[in-house]
């Protein structure tokens, strides 16, 4: 514990257990809130739907009042009930700006439903919650998410799909003042005009078009006033690596990077960086959908992570967010569940194969060396370098042939992919490239006799990770196997001595389940992974790993709750590039370019993560 008298273990020993779980607040009082929000905002959309009680006790009061005033109330109430559903999420996770919010549409609300509906009950209830609001005031303090203008698409149409269903309601709840019998596509006709701010083919008695009118104004004004707000406001984004970062982490890399083969990849620039308060720590991380998600181990010092994980759950407090580790090793795992009080799952094995014992001999062997032999035979050679030795016209090619090949629209990849190739940053990193001459009289193709590429970032001093695969469509098959084994023979001579293949997830279930004697319950998990295995690279990425008989190292998920994992797993596929949830191209609206983290590295582009990577 050396490295924590320098200031360090005074904070790290005082702090034990989940931090993030203790502080004057007690844990239940904003998800109560939260769902009194959600309630609120209900008994406000009924209150604007339905129609008012002639006969409460507040209608004497409504009567004397403008002709105006209850038609507006109706339409106050609507869109006041729909924006505390809206904020009652950000209640739950204690955003100050969702508090502020509702604290200001609470008055607007308990004013409609006494104009409108004549409702003490409900305005007793919003008042309530407004004193509730304001005695935990200081509760409320989580800072803003990352935006993205995603978002503005999706309440367009949820909340425009929410507002027409409304409208239908609006306009068929009031029967005995309808004028005639329309149909259900007059009624939609009036909706969809009425959100628009005309007036519908539908006629009414008694005053009701005014409060029908203003309400599906109401409506569509919400509509567009939320969607252009979110289209137009001030990016916020997320975390990025800066150029002091990425110094500081290549310094801890040169010192303790051969603990962790995941451990280069925290140079991706797209991920953010905390530091213990000595600086020998670090933990990377990414935020998506409210899930601060770290990948692999801590960087640097074991014995000062307590400090870095410390800040990492600080921040992960301070906005809110839900912590997640995904990717840790064993020894990640106990530090993270000791210091955090978090839980740990078992998510798969990662295949190493030391160069030493490598040899395609044996019976084991059979098919690699069959398949390396019979690709040999057709005319395939290949090359193994460091990426500082090969020459830029050649690097440029390989950069545009795996962009070529790329058989996704999405680029993917965040635990084990680094997202660029680039001789200056990463020079230490192994290109594996496969060669054929083209047939005589045949013309080369777009990349020359290029047929497939892999990329290693370096693991420590003696050891290398496989970051990405491509090969042209084309080629042969094998190609994979013919250049990991390529780069496991050129190993030696390149001072290498252990190679990081792919990630195999669940594989010690897939293992256990064919054993001869496996239980019940393994055999029905094994059989559900291998239906998932139809879309996804479950078994056979596990299969193409094992044909190299590597060793196996697990490697863990951490979290706080058990309900935290479907938004863990969620942001752990847009993470990985498995699920895209922003605007569609054409409406994506242009910003001029922003400077780069570090000047002398290309715009970044993820690269395939590690279930594409044996494709």
């Amino acid at each position: 514990m050396s490295d924590r008298l320098d200031g360090e273990k005074s904070e790290t020993v005082a702090w034990r257990g989940p931090r993030w779980l203790r502080g004057p607040r007690p844990a239940s009082v904003p998800p109560l809130i939260g769902s009194a929000g959600v309630l609120v905002g209900l008994l406000d959309i009924a209150s604007g739907v339905f129609p008012r009680f002639r006969h409460s006790r507040m209608h004497a009061l409504a009567e004397v009042l403008p002709g105006a005033v209850s038609p507006l109330a109706a339409a106050a109430s609507l869109v006041v009930g729909i924006l505390l559903l809206l904020l009652a999420h950000g209640l739950k996770r204690r955003k100050r700006r969702a508090w502020t919010a509702a604290v200001a549409l609470l008055p607007v609300g308990t004013a409609a439903q006494l104009v409108y509906r004549h409702s003490a009950f409900g305005a007793v209830l919003s008042l309530l919650l407004l004193g509730f609001l304001v005695w935990h005031r200081k509760e409320f303090a989580a800072l803003p998410d990352p935006r993205s203008r995603w978002k503005a698409l999706a309440n367009a149409v949820v909340l425009g799909g929410a507002s027409f269903g409304i409208g239908m309601v609006i306009v068929s709840s009031h029967p005995n003042r309808i004028v005639g019998s329309p149909t259900v596509w007059e009624r939609a006709q009036h909706v969809l005009w009425g959100l628009c701010g005309f007036e519908g083919p539908i006629a009414y008695t008694h005053r009701v078009d005014y409060t029908v009118g203003y309400s599906l104004g109401a409506l569509g004004l919400l509509t567009a006033a939320t969607t252009a707000y979110l289209a137009f406001r001030p990016e916020h984004p997320a975390a990025r690596l800066t150029e002091d970062d990425e110094r500081r982490l290549r310094e801890l890399l040169e010192r303790h990077g051969g603990r962790d083969s995941l451990g280069y990849f925290a140079l991706r620039r797209d991920k953010g960086a905390v530091f213990s308060p000595t600086g020998k720590a670090a933990v990377c991380y990414r935020v998506i959908s409210g899930v601060m998600l770290a990948s692999g181990d801590p960087i640097g010092d074991v014995e000062a992570w307590p400090g870095a994980i410390e800040r990492f759950m600080e921040v992960a407090r301070a906005h809110s967010w839900t912590p997640a580790v995904t990717g840790c090793s064993e020894t990640g795992g106990q530090v993270w569940t000791r210091e955090t009080g978090m839980d740990a799952l078992e998510l798969g094995d990662e295949a190493i194969v030391d160069v030493a014992g490598f040899t395609l001999s044996g019976r084991s062997m059979r098919n690699v060396r069959q398949m390396v032999k019979r690709i040999e035979r057709n005319g395939y050679e290949t090359r193994v370098r460091r990426v500082r030795d090969l020459e830029p016209e050649e690097l440029a090619r390989i950069q545009r042939a795996a962009d070529a090949w790329r058989d996704t629209d999405t680029e993917r990849g965040f635990s084990m992919a680094l997202g660029r190739i680039d001789a200056d940053a990463d020079g230490d990193a192994v290109i594996a490239t496969a060669h054929q001459a083209p047939e005589e009289g045949a013309e080369p193709g777009p990349f020359g006799d290029l047929k497939a590429m892999q990329h290693y970032v370096p693991w420590g001093r003696d050891g290398i990770s496989l970051e990405l695969m491509r090969r042209d469509r084309s080629a042969d098959p094998g190609m994979n196997e013919l250049l990991i084994v390529a780069a496991l023979q050129a190993a030696p001579e390149l001072k290498i001595a252990r190679v990081s293949l792919n990630f195999a997830v669940f594989r010690s279930s897939l293992e256990r389940g064919e054993k001869l004697g496996a239980g019940p319950v393994i055999r029905v998990w094994r059989g559900m992974l291998i239906f998932l295995s139809r879309w996804y690279q479950i078994e056979s990425l596990y299969k193409f790993n094992d044909k190299f008989q590597p060793r196996w190292e697990p490697r863990f998920v951490v979290f706080r709750n058990s309900r935290d994992l479907p938004r863990i797993g969620l942001a752990a596929l847009q993470a990985e590039g498995y699920l895209e949830l922003r605007l569609p191209r054409a409406l994506r609206r242009r910003t001029p370019a922003e400077p780069l983290p570090c000047a002398h590295v290309p715009t970044p582009r993820s690269v395939p993560g590690a279930v594409e990577r044996a494709a």
